[in-house]
């Protein structure tokens, strides 16, 4: 069986990247994209993945969830999704403790579930699409150090109900400690709202001594913290970001940016689309299976989409080597 789902995410593969629509697809063969915030260009990019793959395929593929960020009306956005259901879900969980239910339950309904992005590694999902968030952490730990030669504080903006933030900051806080002179002096829960970065750089800035460097967690936060900086004229300070918004790569080439670091959202999902419609046509013996101790089982515990630093030096050549969102 290993054998035969390997062979046939092969193919898939091929298909999805040749843009070759299949013809062995239902007509009502549907999956779903259920994400904290619509609205998100980040998440824009996964959606804009799904719906390649699902064309590839010849399959019907939605991007469902609250149009602002909002953990439990995520939760009901997949419950809905479940109910319709459907041949898979992918599912980026703003709040794993809130989300490992209804996880659950659409799998001993039957209904496949893959996490990308924001995993929820105590449910029963089948396998996690996305970034290695604690080698992204040491990575931008490790900028950070480089920019602020060994000593400064520090304030970070981040999301804590969500496991992947959690795991960077872990990524940050291991670099850092081996530098006792940069400190962590703050940790600021934006909730998904980005004006609480830019209100809450605005009353630093006001305060003695204002901090050397700014590390965002979240995709949007630090376009906040670099306005209100040069909106105040204030240089010399370091922000290290995280993600390619335009927004983020454009104050990379203004200088008020240091770095970002980027992830493959729209991989994540396209490449999670294809291992649902394998699972969908080449059925596991049981969707409740123990996966991630089973030494043959037929899926991996986690795939790396990989991840990206994004400087001064290389923001140019970054921009110039992105595929269209709809290249065939």
């Amino acid at each position: 069986m290993k054998t035969t789902l390997i062979a046939f995410l092969s193919a898939t593969l091929i298909a999805g990247l040749s843009g070759c629509s299949g013809s062995r697809h239902e007509a009502a063969e549907k999956y779903y994209l259920v994400v904290s915030n619509t609205k998100l260009a980040y998440f824009q990019a996964a959606a804009a993945g799904l719906d390649q793959a699902a064309r590839a395929l010849g399959v019907l593929a939605e991007t469902v969830g609250p149009d602002s960020y909002d953990p439990q009306a995520e939760v009901q956005a997949f419950r809905d999704a479940a109910a319709k259901k459907p041949s898979g879900i992918l599912v980026s969980a703003a709040d794993a403790a809130m989300m490992k239910d209804p996880i659950d339950g659409a799998i001993a309904q039957g209904i496949p579930v893959i996490t990308i992005d924001a995993d929820v590694p105590n449910s029963k999902r089948l396998t996690f699409v996305g970034t290695n968030n604690y080698q992204a952490g040491l990575m931008g730990g490790r900028t950070l150090v480089d920019h602020l030669h060994g000593k400064g504080d520090v304030v970070v903006f981040t999301l804590p109900s969500q496991s992947n933030l959690a795991e960077r900051l872990q990524g940050y806080k291991n670099v850092l400690a081996d530098h006792p002179q940069i400190k962590i002096t703050r940790v600021v829960d934006v909730k998904g709202t980005p004006s609480i970065a830019f209100d809450t750089t605005q009353e630093l800035l006001k305060g003695k001594p204002v901090p050397d460097a700014f590390v965002c967690l979240d995709s949007s936060s630090c376009q906040e913290v670099a306005d209100v900086l040069d909106r105040n004229k204030v240089d010399n300070k370091v922000i290290v970001a995280m993600d390619s918004a335009a927004e983020t790569l454009t104050w990379i080439q203004k200088g008020k940016i240091a770095a970002t670091i980027a992830q493959k959202p729209y991989t994540m999902a396209h490449f999670g689309a294809l291992i649902l419609d394998m699972i969908h046509h080449y059925k596991l013996p049981s969707l409740e299976g123990n996966w991630t101790e089973d030494t043959r089982s037929p899926l991996p515990v986690f795939v790396d989409t990989g991840a990206t630093l994004i400087d001064k030096a290389n923001v140019d050549a970054f921009l110039k080597a992105q595929t269209p969102a709809n290249a065939k």
